[in-house]
């Protein structure tokens, strides 16, 4: 079956966040992920099909949703979950929020990797909880995070280990040695570990493989919170579902406990959109990380000849990781925009000097991306 991944589709007058944030500018948004992919077929024809009944009442959690969550697990990652274990969310962002709140007190630390996705850092501050930040160092092309580095840093306070893989913003993909140095980090200090794993089908490294934490063992699967959803890899983000993989039964209460009466069920249509997702978009996504793995080599190899920027290949996601610290501006990313391209700015996440570009578009805007990056390099030399 072929899919047209260069069919551009005019997303201006469609409501969308990423496109509105520059309207009537000459500025290319490359910056939240989200992607500019028209969703496949089979979840717009279950949208259609649920729509038709003409009838949004109240729902309940479909029967399909779940068990599609659980075959897709079992299938791409060979992880058995108990149906009684997954939470239905709208968003993990909402969980990585309930997982601050849930699991630590207010005089109570999060530790969480740097730089990160900015609502690791919100979490903490929106709960008034301090966070010990870890910093990732680039090694070998990979954004990795060195565990015996936290030993000295520790006040005993923490509770609550916060994990990113594939790691967001860097891409990376984390191997089994790597996680299990985390696990035993966390036994060591007795933290529970919040793991989001949203972007775990975007594999674009050949021979690259997702390892859901929680998956390692017993002990990891019973001190952790898993958050997943099809929303990145289906380009559903808008939609909103997700959910909370929680083996332990008093931390899922914990958890549970934390959202009544705050975080909301998860519209109907989200859940037919996520269901037909699992349960028929595997073609569809294979077809389409290929499509983000040849933009990634293009984008990498384009990047790494223009003086004052550098970027690591992402091993997955859809999201480039720049350092542009050598081009001697003091914000890359108002300097790019200036310049017409809207880029996630680094300070977000960590680093002012880094800027992060979100190449999950047509080959055709990546191409005038690179140019305008090319320009903007230029004028600085």
């Amino acid at each position: 079956m072929a899919f047209n991944f260069d069919q551009r589709i005019d997303r201006r007058h469609s409501d969308s966040l990423k496109w509105n944030k520059y309207a009537d500018q000459d500025i290319l948004p490359l910056w939240v992920a989200d992607t500019d992919f028209r969703s496949p077929d089979c979840v717009i024809e279950a949208i259609k099909t649920r729509a038709v009944h003409g009838i949004f009442g109240y729902g309940d959690t479909p029967v399909a949703f779940i068990d599609s969550a659980i075959a897709w697990l079992a299938s791409r990652y060979q992880w058995h979950v108990n149906p009684e274990w997954i939470v239905v969310l709208p968003g993990v962002v909402s969980g990585l929020n309930l997982a601050v709140r849930a699991f630590t007190a207010p005089d109570e630390l999060t530790i969480a990797p740097t730089p990160i996705y900015p609502p690791f850092r919100g979490s903490a501050k929106l709960a008034e909880r301090g966070q010990l930040n870890l910093p990732l160092t680039l090694k070998q092309g990979r954004w990795v995070l060195d565990m015996d580095a936290a030993e000295d840093q520790l006040t005993g306070k923490e509770r609550l280990l916060m994990l990113c893989n594939p790691q967001n913003p860097g891409g990376t993909v984390y191997r089994r040695d790597e996680l299990q140095a985390q696990l035993e980090f966390a036994q060591k200090h007795d933290l529970i570990v919040c793991s989001d794993e949203i972007h775990s089908d975007l594999l674009l490294e050949p021979g690259a493989k997702h390892i859901p934490f929680a998956s390692l063992s017993g002990d990891a699967a019973q001190r952790s919170v898993t958050l997943m959803s099809p929303s990145k890899s289906f380009n559903i983000a808008g939609l909103g579902a997700s959910i909370a993989i929680i083996p332990d039964a008093e931390l899922r209460a914990r958890f549970n406990r934390m959202r009544r009466g705050i975080v909301p069920d998860v519209d109907i249509l989200a859940l037919t959109a996520a269901a037909a997702a699992w349960r028929e978009g595997e073609p569809w996504l294979q077809a389409q990380n290929t499509y983000l793995r040849s933009n990634r080599d293009w984008l990498v190899s384009q990047v790494n000849k223009m003086t004052g920027l550098s970027v690591a290949a992402p091993e997955a996601t859809y999201l480039a990781w720049i350092d542009a610290s050598a081009l001697g501006v003091a914000s890359p990313a108002l300097y790019f925009e200036k310049h017409g391209l809207g880029l996630t700015a680094g300070r977000e996440f960590g680093n002012d000097q880094f800027v992060r570009l979100n190449f999950g578009c047509t080959r055709a805007l990546l191409d005038e991306a690179v140019a305008r990056l090319k320009r903007a390099v230029a004028a600085r030399i």
